[in-house]
């Protein structure tokens, strides 16, 4: 997150606090910071009077942070699940009967009230890293190559062990109706359904990406590429992708488990891997017979959309098979 916060600060933040916050203002005893940031920058800051609180003064980087995180969220979502949507994703699901009325807007809506309050809730852990903090460090040659592939190793396995018991865990009873139902509500989800849950239930689980750079050194820009993959694989997993019978299917946790995590509830609750539902006894695979295209595709041909081999039936002008809005 440093790395990020010094280029925002290069190309927006020095300018933006130097107006609303500028040198010599009352604000200038808070946490008694100078103007002058030790930071390096790409050449913008010295063509600026300053602002009264420097780049390491804590409120600035907590408004920063906030900034970047609320408009790098929000690009990811609206990028990745464009694309999956639009390119990926099997728009005949639509006709399920599981399927809700308004939909994709409801999925947009909870994702869009859900972002700004994980991030608020993160806010401490990418405070703490930009702060010196975390076991981050710069420098590849303080481990070497080798550590960033068993760092990465290490950081996929942590998550998808912890993540596996976070999601099962909030399936229990006495927690799944306060967090994890919101997210249920998407019997049949498309990739807009990514993050569309209760705030408390992304906090959750996102924590063990966030405590694994306090417990195990990562090196900086390899972590915030993990951290963006994690966000499009999350993404992905809920683009209704049914395709089984790859050999792959038994060790990953693909978009086709996800989508039975979604039908059945209590199977399929992995990250990444197979390996802990097959464990601990939660794992179905997906089987053709198990796709919701099936009852789609019944759906559409009662409203005379598809033929028996589920090819498109040409429609008049006023079609009577029109999808529900």
């Amino acid at each position: 997150m440093d790395a990020i916060l010094d280029i925002y600060d290069d190309f927006v933040g020095d300018k933006l606090f130097s107006k609303l916050v500028p040198a010599g203002s009352a604000a200038a005893a808070v946490n008694g910071s100078s103007p002058i940031s030790s930071h390096v920058d790409f050449g913008f800051a010295s063509d600026l009077a300053g602002s009264a609180w420097a780049r390491d003064n804590i409120v600035r980087q907590c408004i920063s942070i906030l900034i970047i995180t609320q408009i790098g969220a929000t690009s990811l979502y609206w990028i990745f699940s464009a694309l999956s949507y639009y390119f990926i994703f099997d728009r005949r699901l639509e006709y399920h009967p599981r399927f809700l009325k308004n939909q994709i807007r409801m999925e947009m809506a909870s994702s869009m009230r859900a972002v700004p309050f994980i991030n608020i809730l993160t806010l401490p852990f990418f405070l703490a890293e930009v702060r010196g903090k975390s076991l981050l460090y710069t420098s590849v040659d303080e481990y070497g190559w080798s550590w960033m592939v068993v760092s990465t190793l290490l950081f996929t396995v942590w998550n998808d062990f912890m993540i596996y018991w976070i999601h099962r865990l909030e399936h229990h009873p006495s927690v799944y109706k306060y967090i994890h139902k919101p997210h249920h509500k998407w019997i049949v989800p498309t990739p807009w359904a990514a993050l569309a849950f209760h705030p408390l239930d992304g906090y959750v689980q996102s924590l063990p990406y966030h405590i694994f750079v306090f417990i195990c050194p990562v090196q900086k820009y390899l972590y915030m590429v993990l951290f963006v993959l994690v966000q499009i694989w999350t993404i992905l997993i809920h683009d209704g992708d049914m395709i089984s019978g790859h050999w792959l299917e038994k060790f990953i946790n693909s978009p086709a488990h996800h989508t039975l995590h979604h039908m059945y509830f209590t199977v399929n609750y992995g990250q990444y891997f197979t390996w802990a539902d097959s464990y601990f006894d939660s794992h179905r695979a997906p089987q053709p017979e198990l796709d919701p295209l099936h009852e789609a595709l019944r759906v559409m041909r009662e409203k005379g959309l598809v033929d028996e081999e589920g090819n498109p039936i040409p429609q008049g002008k006023n079609g009577k098979g029109k999808k529900d809005e």
